[in-house]
């Protein structure tokens, strides 16, 4: 059962499935769920320019589901908690049930 929870709560739970609508921000949650990479890794990977990959990381890092950290000049992402990783787990499976 779901806990009562303050409207703050609620808008923020919404912001986070917002950033999670995307399928170009989903996979970037995926590549991170590999490791930490910074933009031009993830740009690589994805085979994407490195300002949409840096816009994308903006907006998940708004929404609490990444982390950054500096490596000296780099910039080093990575997913934000177990919990962003259960969503992107759920997600999937969901997404893959028969119907």
């Amino acid at each position: 059962m779901v806990r009562p929870v303050q409207r703050k709560e609620l808008e923020d739970a919404a912001n986070i499935f917002k950033a999670l609508s995307d399928s170009a921000r989903l996979q970037t949650l995926i590549v991170l769920a590999q490791g930490e990479r910074n933009v031009g890794q993830i740009a690589e990977i994805e085979q994407d320019k490195i300002g949409t990959v840096s816009a994308r990381l903006k907006l998940l890092l708004h929404a609490r589901l990444v982390e950054r950290r500096k490596d000296g000049k780099t910039v080093i992402y990575s997913i934000a908690d177990d919990h962003v990783l259960k969503l992107i787990e759920n997600a999937i499976e969901h997404a893959c049930e028969q119907h």
